[in-house]
């Protein structure tokens, strides 16, 4: 177990009124976690401190090399003031994942969760109330030695920063466009693509702007090889209701293991429902949407939680899901799930953790 040192600041912040635009990770909270690693030392002198702007050399490895990873999850506040987490031992399993392929050391999975849990309570009054609210939770390692040269760092810094955050959706739950990107790549077999790491991301930016400037939301990816195998969205996993199974790309090194997305495959089964992890290409989804076959599309992840998709664009083929609103099955997820992290409906699979 950690022994976190806790410095409270001495000058709070103005926290946000009820009923204010927080939109999404714009406002910060007072403190933040930190913890260092040193090569033959390991990690050491977990604290609490007030929140604050780092100093570090411009040769700092993870300026130039990129050697770092991060992670998102949120805190939910009931209204007996309950504080709740949701999974966050996935998140912790998954960020040692990361590590490994970034040759990060790894953190202990229970001291992810403790320290998570401890910038949680500090600021839990921080965590907004209003309906589809939370508190995002950043946790991020950085290189932090200074040399120039591509070699794994020998010192880390492990930060988590925490941040009230508006609904996703501040108009209410509503269909998203999705572009299916054919000419640029997000990752292949054997790369970074089931990390999460920064690098995954800016190889998105070329693809989402260019989906945005053509009216559309997000990125479908496709295979890096053949080009023609779903992936994922930019920001969250994907699935696809055919002919009443549920079905999802299987992972396969280059898609995100989502937290979400496994939350979503195992209530689908606790609910009964036919589930298919496997591989689906582009014409699959084409002809299934030219049939009739195609009946929903949803996305899934920390963000969102649940994101249903309107339409999909495939080169200069427009595919309407359904009627173009919400499935019934989308529905009924997102509500299970947001019913479940904010503490409103009964929790079948122990998933909701809470912060005492």
């Amino acid at each position: 177990m950690l022994d976190i040192k806790i410095t409270k600041t001495t000058e709070p912040k103005a926290k946000p009124e009820k009923g204010a635009a927080l939109g999404f990770g714009k406002i910060f909270t007072d403190h933040m976690f930190v913890m260092n690693y040193t090569e033959g030392q390991g990690w050491h002198d977990p604290r609490i401190e007030p929140f604050h702007n780092l100093s570090m050399s411009p040769a700092a490895m993870v300026y130039h090399y990129g050697q770092e990873m991060f992670e998102g999850l949120k805190a939910y506040k009931n209204e007996n003031g309950d504080v709740f987490l949701f999974r966050p031992d996935m998140n912790a399993k998954r960020t040692n994942k990361t590590n490994d392929r970034l040759c990060i050391p790894n953190i202990p999975e229970e001291d992810f969760v403790q320290a998570v849990k401890a910038i949680v309570d500090v600021e839990r009054d921080w965590i907004p109330t209003d309906p589809g609210t939370s508190m995002y939770i950043r946790p991020f390692i950085i290189a932090t030695d200074e040399f120039l040269g591509v070699a794994p760092s020998k010192t880390y810094m492990f930060i988590i920063i925490v941040s009230p955050s508006g609904a996703y959706y501040a108009s209410g739950l509503a269909p998203v466009g999705i572009w299916i990107e054919d000419e640029y790549v997000r990752a292949v077999r054997g790369g970074m693509g089931f990390a999460k790491t920064g690098g995954n991301y800016a190889a998105s930016l070329k693809a989402q702007v260019k989906a945005h400037d053509a009216g559309y939301s997000q990125v479908l990816w496709l295979d890096g090889v053949e080009r023609k195998y779903i992936e994922e969205v930019g920001a969250m996993n994907i699935c696809f209701k055919i002919n009443g199974k549920v079905v999802t790309p299987a992972l396969n090194g280059s898609i995100l293991p989502g937290v979400t997305r496994d939350s979503v495959i195992n209530m689908c089964k606790y609910w009964g429902l036919e589930v298919e992890e496997r591989k689906v290409s582009v014409d699959e989804l084409v002809a299934a949407a030219r049939s009739g076959e195609l009946e929903e599309v949803f996305g899934t992840g920390t963000a969102a939680v649940i994101s249903p998709v309107g339409k999909l664009r495939y080169k200069d083929e427009v595919m309407t899901i359904g009627d173009g609103g919400i499935g019934e099955l989308t529905q009924k997820l997102y509500d299970t799930f947001t019913g479940i992290q904010w503490g409103r409906l009964e929790d079948p699979l122990g998933w909701r953790v809470e912060v005492k």
